[in-house]
């Protein structure tokens, strides 16, 4: 599970768990099959089809270098109907 960063509650996001789907962000370097295994062992579930992008870093200054941050994959997993995912962060109060 360390290539799972965390999840992303957004719009969209919230509107997709309605089709069963769920989204996360996910290390750049892991392969889809990675992550399609790490999410059937860990819970227990099916995974139909997945889709994913890469986002670019973004640019930061440090002093007077310019530099940027590390690149991140967005990953949208459809599992089969009858299976969910407990949220992946639990908002602490």
């Amino acid at each position: 599970m360390d290539g799972i960063k965390y999840a992303v509650f957004t719009e969209k996001s919230i509107r997709l768990l309605g089709n069963n789907q769920y989204t996360s962000n996910v290390q750049s370097g892991s392969t889809r099959i990675e992550i399609k295994h790490w999410i059937e062992i860990f819970f227990g579930v099916e995974v139909i089809a997945m889709n994913s992008h890469r986002l670019p870093g973004k640019g930061r200054m440090m002093g007077p270098i310019m530099g940027h941050t590390m690149h991140y994959r967005h990953m949208i997993i459809t599992l089969q109907p009858g299976y969910s995912i407990p949220p992946l962060i639990e908002k602490r109060t």
